[in-house]
Protein backbone atom coordinates (compact mmCIF):
# COMPACT_ATOMS: atom_id res chain seq x y z
CA UNK A 1 0.00 0.00 0.00
CA UNK A 2 2.83 2.37 0.67
CA UNK A 3 4.76 3.90 -1.80
CA UNK A 4 6.70 5.72 1.14
CA UNK A 5 11.09 5.55 0.94
CA UNK A 6 12.13 3.48 3.53
CA UNK A 7 14.22 6.47 4.69
CA UNK A 8 13.03 8.20 7.46
CA UNK A 9 11.85 11.87 7.81
CA UNK A 10 11.11 11.79 11.54
CA UNK A 11 12.75 9.35 14.20
CA UNK A 12 11.36 9.34 17.65
CA UNK A 13 13.94 7.93 20.07
CA UNK A 14 13.13 7.19 23.77
CA UNK A 15 11.17 9.89 24.25
CA UNK A 16 9.17 10.39 27.58
CA UNK A 17 6.58 13.46 28.51
CA UNK A 18 6.28 13.64 32.04
CA UNK A 19 4.11 16.22 33.62
CA UNK A 20 4.40 17.18 37.25
CA UNK A 21 5.96 15.66 40.22
CA UNK A 22 5.26 13.21 43.10
CA UNK A 23 1.88 12.21 43.77
CA UNK A 24 0.56 15.00 40.71
CA UNK A 25 3.32 12.84 38.20
CA UNK A 26 1.56 12.47 35.06
CA UNK A 27 3.28 10.15 32.37
CA UNK A 28 1.55 11.22 28.86
CA UNK A 29 4.52 9.57 26.77
CA UNK A 30 6.86 6.50 27.94
CA UNK A 31 9.79 5.57 26.03
CA UNK A 32 8.36 6.12 22.43
CA UNK A 33 10.38 4.71 19.56
CA UNK A 34 9.15 5.21 16.10
CA UNK A 35 10.49 6.34 12.98
CA UNK A 36 7.94 7.73 10.25
CA UNK A 37 9.42 7.70 7.01
CA UNK A 38 9.68 10.04 3.99
CA UNK A 39 6.52 10.63 1.84
CA UNK A 40 4.48 8.55 4.16
CA UNK A 41 0.86 9.85 5.19
CA UNK A 42 1.23 8.46 9.17
CA UNK A 43 -1.46 8.10 11.74
CA UNK A 44 -1.28 8.23 15.53
CA UNK A 45 -4.54 6.67 16.59
CA UNK A 46 -5.95 5.97 20.00
CA UNK A 47 -8.31 6.67 22.61
CA UNK A 48 -8.57 10.47 24.37
CA UNK A 49 -5.57 10.74 26.73
CA UNK A 50 -3.33 7.75 25.10
CA UNK A 51 -0.54 10.36 24.37
CA UNK A 52 -0.91 10.83 20.39
CA UNK A 53 -1.90 14.73 20.44
CA UNK A 54 1.35 15.35 23.23
CA UNK A 55 3.50 13.37 20.23
CA UNK A 56 2.21 15.77 18.11
CA UNK A 57 3.13 19.24 20.15
CA UNK A 58 6.65 17.73 20.52
CA UNK A 59 7.13 17.12 17.21
CA UNK A 60 5.60 21.18 16.15
CA UNK A 61 7.84 22.29 18.98
CA UNK A 62 5.09 23.04 21.01
CA UNK A 63 6.41 21.25 24.15
CA UNK A 64 9.39 19.39 24.72
CA UNK A 65 10.46 15.62 25.74
CA UNK A 66 11.21 15.41 29.63
CA UNK A 67 14.08 12.42 27.63
CA UNK A 68 14.43 11.39 24.18
CA UNK A 69 15.60 13.09 20.97
CA UNK A 70 12.90 13.71 18.02
CA UNK A 71 15.21 13.95 14.40
CA UNK A 72 13.92 15.32 11.32
CA UNK A 73 16.28 13.75 8.83
CA UNK A 74 19.21 13.21 10.72
CA UNK A 75 18.88 16.53 12.37
CA UNK A 76 17.75 16.52 16.26
CA UNK A 77 15.35 19.33 16.75
CA UNK A 78 13.89 18.58 20.18
CA UNK A 79 15.39 21.59 21.33
CA UNK A 80 14.31 24.28 18.83
CA UNK A 81 11.47 26.28 19.35
CA UNK A 82 8.30 25.74 16.14
CA UNK A 83 9.37 28.88 13.78
CA UNK A 84 12.84 26.86 13.57
CA UNK A 85 11.39 23.75 12.40
CA UNK A 86 10.52 22.74 9.00
CA UNK A 87 6.93 21.29 9.92
CA UNK A 88 3.47 23.35 9.61
CA UNK A 89 0.45 22.23 11.57
CA UNK A 90 -3.45 21.86 10.78
CA UNK A 91 -5.14 22.81 13.85
CA UNK A 92 -8.44 20.76 14.24
CA UNK A 93 -10.14 24.83 14.76
CA UNK A 94 -8.20 25.57 11.33
CA UNK A 95 -7.19 28.96 13.08
CA UNK A 96 -8.45 31.21 9.72
CA UNK A 97 -7.99 34.71 9.72
CA UNK A 98 -12.20 36.10 9.49
CA UNK A 99 -11.26 39.06 7.97
CA UNK A 100 -9.58 37.95 5.04
CA UNK A 101 -10.12 36.22 1.90
CA UNK A 102 -9.36 32.61 0.87
CA UNK A 103 -5.80 33.97 -1.05
CA UNK A 104 -4.95 36.17 1.41
CA UNK A 105 -5.26 33.48 4.29
CA UNK A 106 -3.00 30.92 2.00
CA UNK A 107 -0.55 33.63 1.38
CA UNK A 108 -0.41 35.01 4.89
CA UNK A 109 2.73 32.46 6.17
CA UNK A 110 4.32 33.20 2.86
CA UNK A 111 4.56 36.99 3.69
CA UNK A 112 5.67 36.90 7.28
CA UNK A 113 8.50 34.18 6.13
CA UNK A 114 9.23 37.63 3.82
CA UNK A 115 8.84 36.25 0.16
CA UNK A 116 8.87 38.11 -2.63
CA UNK A 117 5.15 39.00 -3.57
CA UNK A 118 6.09 37.59 -7.46
CA UNK A 119 6.50 34.23 -5.59
CA UNK A 120 3.55 34.49 -2.74
CA UNK A 121 1.39 34.97 -5.68
CA UNK A 122 2.38 31.93 -7.83
CA UNK A 123 2.54 29.92 -4.65
CA UNK A 124 -1.08 31.02 -3.67
CA UNK A 125 -2.56 29.81 -7.38
CA UNK A 126 -0.71 26.93 -7.06
CA UNK A 127 -1.98 26.01 -3.65
CA UNK A 128 -5.83 26.99 -4.61
CA UNK A 129 -5.53 24.76 -7.35
CA UNK A 130 -4.47 22.41 -5.33
CA UNK A 131 -6.94 22.12 -2.78
CA UNK A 132 -9.30 23.05 -5.69
CA UNK A 133 -10.35 26.49 -4.63
CA UNK A 134 -9.58 29.15 -7.26
CA UNK A 135 -12.98 30.10 -7.82
CA UNK A 136 -13.05 30.98 -4.17
CA UNK A 137 -10.00 33.13 -3.88
CA UNK A 138 -11.54 36.42 -3.46
CA UNK A 139 -14.04 34.83 -0.56
CA UNK A 140 -13.95 36.12 2.50
CA UNK A 141 -13.20 32.56 4.83
CA UNK A 142 -16.12 33.64 6.76
CA UNK A 143 -18.54 32.73 3.51
CA UNK A 144 -17.21 29.59 2.75
CA UNK A 145 -18.22 26.42 4.04
CA UNK A 146 -16.29 23.86 7.00
CA UNK A 147 -15.08 21.76 4.08
CA UNK A 148 -13.87 24.53 2.15
CA UNK A 149 -12.26 26.10 5.32
CA UNK A 150 -10.36 22.97 5.73
CA UNK A 151 -9.08 23.27 2.47
CA UNK A 152 -7.94 26.73 2.77
CA UNK A 153 -6.02 25.49 6.32
CA UNK A 154 -5.08 22.40 4.40
CA UNK A 155 -3.40 24.92 1.40
CA UNK A 156 -1.77 27.75 3.86
CA UNK A 157 0.27 24.84 5.71
CA UNK A 158 1.46 23.90 2.57
CA UNK A 159 2.39 27.17 1.04
CA UNK A 160 5.38 27.18 2.80
CA UNK A 161 6.15 23.72 1.35
CA UNK A 162 7.54 22.14 5.09
CA UNK A 163 8.84 19.14 5.07
CA UNK A 164 6.34 17.45 7.59
CA UNK A 165 2.65 18.36 8.08
CA UNK A 166 0.97 17.55 11.11
CA UNK A 167 -2.66 17.21 11.00
CA UNK A 168 -4.66 17.50 14.54
CA UNK A 169 -7.85 15.39 14.22
CA UNK A 170 -8.58 18.05 11.45
CA UNK A 171 -11.74 16.52 10.40
CA UNK A 172 -13.54 16.19 13.51
CA UNK A 173 -15.88 19.18 13.15
CA UNK A 174 -17.24 18.49 9.88
CA UNK A 175 -20.18 16.04 9.86
CA UNK A 176 -20.06 11.97 8.33
CA UNK A 177 -20.69 12.74 4.72
CA UNK A 178 -18.04 15.71 4.45
CA UNK A 179 -15.39 14.12 6.37
CA UNK A 180 -15.75 11.15 4.16
CA UNK A 181 -14.96 13.08 1.27
CA UNK A 182 -12.14 15.21 3.07
CA UNK A 183 -10.43 11.74 3.93
CA UNK A 184 -10.32 10.94 0.21
CA UNK A 185 -8.81 14.80 -0.51
CA UNK A 186 -6.16 14.64 2.40
CA UNK A 187 -4.90 11.85 0.80
CA UNK A 188 -4.78 13.03 -3.01
CA UNK A 189 -3.08 16.19 -1.75
CA UNK A 190 -0.34 14.00 0.42
CA UNK A 191 -0.06 11.73 -2.79
CA UNK A 192 0.26 14.81 -5.08
CA UNK A 193 3.05 16.80 -2.65
CA UNK A 194 4.91 14.05 -1.86
CA UNK A 195 5.05 15.53 1.96
CA UNK A 196 5.02 13.54 5.13
CA UNK A 197 1.91 13.65 6.67
CA UNK A 198 0.98 13.02 10.33
CA UNK A 199 -2.21 12.50 10.80
CA UNK A 200 -3.68 12.48 14.48
CA UNK A 201 -7.10 10.80 15.17
CA UNK A 202 -9.34 8.70 17.39
CA UNK A 203 -11.26 7.80 14.64
CA UNK A 204 -10.81 4.31 13.22
CA UNK A 205 -12.25 4.60 10.38
CA UNK A 206 -10.06 7.75 9.31
CA UNK A 207 -7.08 5.71 9.97
CA UNK A 208 -7.95 2.42 7.58
CA UNK A 209 -9.07 4.81 4.76
CA UNK A 210 -6.16 7.19 4.56
CA UNK A 211 -2.77 5.51 6.13
CA UNK A 212 0.10 4.26 4.93
CA UNK A 213 1.06 3.38 8.38
CA UNK A 214 -0.86 2.90 11.12
CA UNK A 215 0.72 3.65 15.09
CA UNK A 216 -2.34 2.49 17.69
CA UNK A 217 -1.57 4.04 21.31
CA UNK A 218 -2.78 3.62 24.74
CA UNK A 219 -1.47 4.76 28.04
CA UNK A 220 0.95 7.05 26.45
CA UNK A 221 2.52 3.84 24.67
CA UNK A 222 2.49 2.19 21.17
CA UNK A 223 0.74 -0.93 21.21
CA UNK A 224 0.99 -1.63 17.37
CA UNK A 225 2.53 0.15 14.41
CA UNK A 226 1.71 -1.32 10.74
CA UNK A 227 0.00 -1.01 7.70
CA UNK A 228 -4.41 -0.74 8.19
CA UNK A 229 -4.54 -4.72 6.82
CA UNK A 230 -1.80 -5.62 9.43
CA UNK A 231 -3.62 -3.84 12.34
CA UNK A 232 -6.84 -5.26 10.85
CA UNK A 233 -5.94 -8.78 10.65
CA UNK A 234 -3.48 -9.09 12.83
CA UNK A 235 -3.68 -6.77 15.96
CA UNK A 236 -0.37 -7.67 18.28
CA UNK A 237 -3.14 -7.41 21.60
CA UNK A 238 -6.75 -7.43 22.86
CA UNK A 239 -6.39 -3.42 23.16
CA UNK A 240 -5.48 -3.20 19.51
CA UNK A 241 -8.29 -5.89 18.30
CA UNK A 242 -10.74 -4.18 20.71
CA UNK A 243 -9.98 -0.39 19.75
CA UNK A 244 -10.01 -1.42 15.96
CA UNK A 245 -13.47 -2.62 14.64
CA UNK A 246 -15.85 -5.25 15.91
CA UNK A 247 -13.96 -8.32 17.52
CA UNK A 248 -15.11 -11.64 19.17
CA UNK A 249 -13.18 -12.64 21.83
CA UNK A 250 -13.37 -16.31 23.15
CA UNK A 251 -11.23 -17.88 25.93
CA UNK A 252 -9.40 -20.99 24.69
CA UNK A 253 -6.91 -23.50 25.48
CA UNK A 254 -4.64 -24.38 23.48
CA UNK A 255 -4.28 -28.70 22.78
CA UNK A 256 -1.57 -28.85 20.07
CA UNK A 257 0.85 -26.54 17.78
CA UNK A 258 1.72 -26.47 14.46
CA UNK A 259 3.86 -24.50 12.30
CA UNK A 260 2.19 -21.22 12.84
CA UNK A 261 -1.33 -22.68 14.04
CA UNK A 262 -2.59 -24.09 16.59
CA UNK A 263 -5.25 -26.45 17.49
CA UNK A 264 -7.25 -24.79 20.72
CA UNK A 265 -10.38 -26.19 22.45
CA UNK A 266 -13.02 -22.87 22.97
CA UNK A 267 -14.81 -22.79 26.59
CA UNK A 268 -17.97 -23.55 24.36
CA UNK A 269 -16.30 -27.08 23.73
CA UNK A 270 -15.89 -26.76 20.07
CA UNK A 271 -12.05 -27.20 19.13
CA UNK A 272 -10.85 -24.75 15.62
CA UNK A 273 -7.58 -24.01 14.33
CA UNK A 274 -6.20 -20.77 15.25
CA UNK A 275 -2.88 -18.58 13.60
CA UNK A 276 -0.49 -18.17 15.95
CA UNK A 277 0.99 -14.45 17.42
CA UNK A 278 4.16 -12.96 16.82
CA UNK A 279 5.56 -14.15 20.46
CA UNK A 280 4.32 -17.91 20.74
CA UNK A 281 2.06 -17.67 24.27
CA UNK A 282 3.64 -18.80 27.30
CA UNK A 283 0.08 -19.94 28.43
CA UNK A 284 -1.98 -22.61 27.45
CA UNK A 285 -4.70 -20.39 28.35
CA UNK A 286 -5.52 -17.77 25.27
CA UNK A 287 -8.06 -15.95 23.99
CA UNK A 288 -8.75 -15.94 20.46
CA UNK A 289 -9.96 -13.34 18.69
CA UNK A 290 -12.40 -13.67 15.44
CA UNK A 291 -13.68 -10.65 13.41
CA UNK A 292 -17.69 -10.73 12.69
CA UNK A 293 -17.04 -10.76 8.81
CA UNK A 294 -14.95 -13.58 9.42
CA UNK A 295 -17.69 -16.14 10.38
CA UNK A 296 -21.09 -16.85 8.66
CA UNK A 297 -24.42 -18.44 9.35
CA UNK A 298 -25.52 -22.03 9.02
CA UNK A 299 -28.26 -24.81 9.92
CA UNK A 300 -27.35 -25.67 13.86
CA UNK A 301 -24.80 -28.09 14.11
CA UNK A 302 -23.23 -27.95 10.87
CA UNK A 303 -20.52 -25.15 11.59
CA UNK A 304 -17.58 -25.03 14.08
CA UNK A 305 -20.00 -24.26 17.01
CA UNK A 306 -23.45 -23.18 17.47
CA UNK A 307 -25.37 -20.23 18.87
CA UNK A 308 -29.13 -18.77 19.98
CA UNK A 309 -30.05 -15.38 18.21
CA UNK A 310 -30.56 -13.07 20.29
CA UNK A 311 -30.90 -9.95 18.40
CA UNK A 312 -30.25 -8.82 14.30
CA UNK A 313 -29.61 -5.72 13.58
CA UNK A 314 -29.69 -3.83 10.06
CA UNK A 315 -27.09 -1.64 8.79
CA UNK A 316 -28.27 -1.58 5.20
CA UNK A 317 -25.47 -2.89 4.06
CA UNK A 318 -24.89 -5.30 6.21
CA UNK A 319 -27.03 -7.31 9.09
CA UNK A 320 -24.98 -7.47 12.59
CA UNK A 321 -26.40 -11.14 14.35
CA UNK A 322 -26.12 -11.38 18.03
CA UNK A 323 -25.55 -14.56 19.47
CA UNK A 324 -25.07 -16.27 22.73
CA UNK A 325 -22.58 -19.52 22.51
CA UNK A 326 -23.40 -22.41 24.90
CA UNK A 327 -20.97 -21.27 27.72
CA UNK A 328 -22.91 -17.73 27.17
CA UNK A 329 -20.43 -15.61 25.95
CA UNK A 330 -21.62 -13.57 23.48
CA UNK A 331 -20.21 -13.70 19.64
CA UNK A 332 -21.53 -11.46 16.47
CA UNK A 333 -21.98 -12.35 12.70
CA UNK A 334 -21.42 -9.65 10.48
CA UNK A 335 -23.43 -10.77 6.87
CA UNK A 336 -23.63 -8.62 3.42
CA UNK A 337 -27.27 -8.12 2.52
CA UNK A 338 -28.54 -8.48 -0.92
CA UNK A 339 -31.73 -7.61 -2.25
CA UNK A 340 -31.82 -11.75 -2.85
CA UNK A 341 -30.94 -11.94 1.24
CA UNK A 342 -33.55 -14.00 3.27
CA UNK A 343 -36.04 -12.43 5.74
CA UNK A 344 -33.44 -13.34 8.12
CA UNK A 345 -33.96 -15.61 11.58
CA UNK A 346 -36.32 -15.14 14.68
CA UNK A 347 -34.75 -14.70 18.04
CA UNK A 348 -34.34 -17.55 19.88
CA UNK A 349 -33.59 -19.67 16.74
CA UNK A 350 -30.20 -22.09 17.79
CA UNK A 351 -27.89 -21.09 14.64
CA UNK A 352 -24.69 -22.89 13.25
CA UNK A 353 -21.66 -20.59 13.03
CA UNK A 354 -19.15 -21.45 10.63
CA UNK A 355 -15.77 -19.76 10.62
CA UNK A 356 -13.93 -18.71 7.46
CA UNK A 357 -10.46 -19.95 6.98
CA UNK A 358 -7.56 -17.98 8.89
CA UNK A 359 -10.50 -16.42 10.76
CA UNK A 360 -9.46 -17.18 14.49
CA UNK A 361 -6.31 -15.61 15.68
CA UNK A 362 -4.40 -16.06 19.44
CA UNK A 363 -4.01 -12.84 21.11
CA UNK A 364 -0.55 -12.18 22.06
CA UNK A 365 0.45 -9.99 25.08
Amino acid sequence: MSSASEKAAIEIRGVSRIYGAGSDKVTALDKIFLAIRENEFFTLLGPSGCGKTTLLRLIAGFDFPTTGEILLHGEDIAPLPPFKRPVNTVFQSYALFPHMTVAENIGFGLKMLGKPAAEIKARVEEMLDLVHMTKMRDRQVSQISGGQQQRVALARALAPKPKVLLLDEPLSALDYKLRKEMQIELKRVQSETGITFIFVTHDQEEALTMSDRIAVMSNGELRQVGTAREIYDRPADRFVADFIGESNFIEAEILAIRDEAASVRLANGAEIEASLPIGRPDDSKVTIVIRPEHAALTSAGSGNFDGVLSDAIYFGTDTHYHLTLDDGTAFIVREQNSRASAVGHPKGERIGIKLRPAAAQILGG
